[in-house]
C-alpha cells in the first residue's frame, strides 16, 4: 500500500510538472517583449486584439506565414486578428495596395494571402509594378477592371495613409511585428535569444503570444 501511494504521489508530480511546462511562461518585458510608449484604443471588447505588420515582399513575413495562420486558428474566439501592411513615406508600395484592395472587395482569403507570398518568394514575381499586381489578381479569379478601380480609389489611399499613422502610433520599426490589445509588442527577432533558426523564432513568438493573450483577458475582466 505505502508503495501504491508512493507511486501515485509521483505520478501526480509528473503530472504537474508536465502541466506547468505546458503553460506558456511569463516572457521577459523590454527583452521578449515591449510596452508601447502610449497605449492604443482597440475595438473588440471582451476579445483581445492582436494585429500583425507585414509586408509581402518580406521573406521573414513569409516564412512565418504558416506558423501564424496556425496560431490564429488555434487561439480561435479568443482574439480577433488584424493584418496591417506596412507602408512607405516616399512613395506608395504595389504590394501594399494590393493587399488593401483585395480587402476592400471582401475576396482576400486566407489562401490568396498565401498566395501572393509565395509568387512574390518562391515564383520570383516581385510585383512591384502595378501591372504585375494586375495580372496575378487576374489569374486568381478577381474582377481585373473592378479590382483597378478599387486600386486607384479614394479607399486604398485612404487606408495607407492609415497604415502609416499606425506604424508611428505601434513604435513599428521592423516586421514582421505583433501588437497585442493595443499594450504590448513583439516579434519573432525578439523571441528567444537562445534560438539558432527561424523556424525555432517563429515557434518561440508563438509562446509569448500565447502570454500575452493571457495578460490581456486577464486584464479585461
Amino acid at each position: 500500500m505505502r508503495f501504491l501511494k508512493f507511486v501515485l504521489t509521483a505520478l501526480t508530480l509528473s503530472a504537474v510538472a508536465l502541466s506547468a511546462s505546458a503553460s506558456p511562461t511569463d516572457p521577459k518585458l523590454g527583452t521578449e517583449y515591449k510596452a508601447l510608449n502610449t497605449p492604443q484604443p482597440v475595438d473588440t471588447g471582451k476579445k483581445v486584439e492582436v494585429i500583425e505588420f507585414f509586408d509581402y515582399a518580406c521573406p521573414h513575413c513569409a516564412g512565418f506565414d504558416s506558423t501564424l495562420n496556425a496560431w490564429v486558428k488555434k487561439q480561435g474566439d479568443n482574439i480577433v486578428f488584424k493584418r496591417v501592411h506596412i507602408g512607405r513615406q516616399n512613395g506608395d508600395l504595389p504590394q501594399a495596395k494590393m493587399f488593401y484592395t483585395l480587402q476592400a472587395m471582401g475576396v482576400l482569403t486566407p489562401e490568396l494571402h498565401s498566395k501572393a507570398f509565395d509568387e512574390i518568394h518562391v515564383n520570383h514575381n516581385r510585383m512591384n509594378r502595378d501591372e504585375l499586381v494586375f495580372d496575378f489578381v487576374a489569374k486568381q479569379g478577381v474582377d481585373r477592371q473592378k479590382f483597378i478601380d478599387t486600386y486607384r480609389g479614394f479607399g486604398v489611399a485612404g487606408h495607407m495613409r492609415k497604415a502609416l499613422a499606425m506604424m508611428d502610433a505601434y513604435q513599428v520599426e521592423f516586421w514582421p511585428l505583433l501588437a497585442v490589445d493595443g499594450k504590448w509588442i513583439t516579434a519573432p527577432s525578439m523571441a528567444d535569444a537562445n534560438a539558432s533558426s527561424e523556424a525555432q523564432l517563429n515557434d518561440a513568438v508563438t509562446r509569448v503570444l500565447d502570454a500575452l493573450v493571457i495578460k490581456a483577458k486577464a486584464e479585461k475582466k
